[in-house]
């Protein structure tokens, strides 16, 4: 059961990290509030059929006020992780979602009272050094200008932005799921999300509903992936440890790397690999901890 649980966590890494590929393509040529919200809106349809044959817990307060904060937070931080995929390099920007637990270091102690390790520390450090290893050919300007590159490049500082929210929203996602489950959690998540963005869609991107019949081929495979990532990851995690899953699902930073490499011809893949690895490293090292 472990080692399939840890298969199911390989397989969602792998569709996570192709799900950052087709949004790197994607937002090239359609505004990226429309690509935002049809992950969102097409994740729904694909999970409906799941939905159908859960029971439904019985709903509290805590669940509604987490919902509502967490429902906000990641409304912001799926507009954000499409605006710094079109601004940026992948195997640049997408391994700084590896920040998130540095970031949950100093927002979990006050919302859900966990106190990070010795170890935990380390998987700090580590995730610190994969970023400075990330810009390492920008040393050649100064001992501290990888770490500057971080907050000078476009994408780099969304994505930090994207890593820092989702350490609040993590939070109380852990407090919805606590207060449900994590299909039915999930599922309200992004209903809340889509009936929120549709308005905001409306007004930034300039468009209407045909703008989502013209691209609906392009956009309806966003859906797909991320329900087939959230079931693989939900079923891992019935058969093994969160932990375990987590970390090996943050392996799709390494592959997402690659594919920058690969399809997108991007530079610098050696340092970018390596820190990616390493960032990866500190993850897994929080997680075990």
């Amino acid at each position: 059961m472990i080692s399939l649980g840890i298969s199911l966590a390989l397989l969602t890494a792998v569709i996570t990290s192709l799900l950052d590929v087709l949004s790197k393509k994607t937002v090239q040529t359609i505004n990226e509030y429309v690509v935002a919200f049809s992950l969102r809106f097409y994740t729904l349809f694909f999970l409906l059929p799941f939905f159908l044959f859960i029971d439904i817990p019985p709903i509290n307060n805590k669940f509604w006020l987490a919902l509502l904060i967490s429902g906000l937070l990641n409304l912001i931080t799926s507009i954000l992780y499409m605006k710094a995929l079109k601004a940026s390099d992948i195997s640049l920007s997408v391994p700084l979602v590896t920040f998130t637990p540095l970031f949950l270091l100093v927002t979990s102690p006050f919302l859900v009272g966990e106190i990070p390790t010795f170890w935990g520390m380390i998987g700090v450090f580590s995730i610190v050094i994969g970023s400075y290893v990330l810009n390492l050919k920008s040393k050649k300007t100064g001992i501290f200008a990888p770490f500057k590159a971080l907050f000078h490049e476009k994408g780099s500082k969304m994505m930090l932005c994207v890593a820092f929210l989702w350490s609040i929203s993590s939070n109380f996602d852990k407090i919805g799921v606590k207060n449900s489950s994590p299909l039915f959690w999930s599922f309200m998540v992004n209903l809340f999300i889509v009936l929120v963005l549709f308005p905001l869609v409306l007004i930034k991107a300039r468009t209407d509903f045909s703008q989502f019949n013209i691209h609906w081929k392009k956009l309806v495979p966003f859906g797909f992936l991320n329900a087939s990532a959230v079931f693989f990851q939900m079923t891992a995690v019935s058969l093994t440890l969160v932990t375990y899953v987590i970390s090996v699902k943050r392996l799709s930073v390494v592959f997402s790397v690659l594919f920058g490499y690969l399809i997108f011809k991007e530079q610098g893949i050696k340092e970018r690999l390596l820190g990616s690895l390493l960032m990866v490293a500190g993850v897994v090292i929080i997680a075990l901890s």
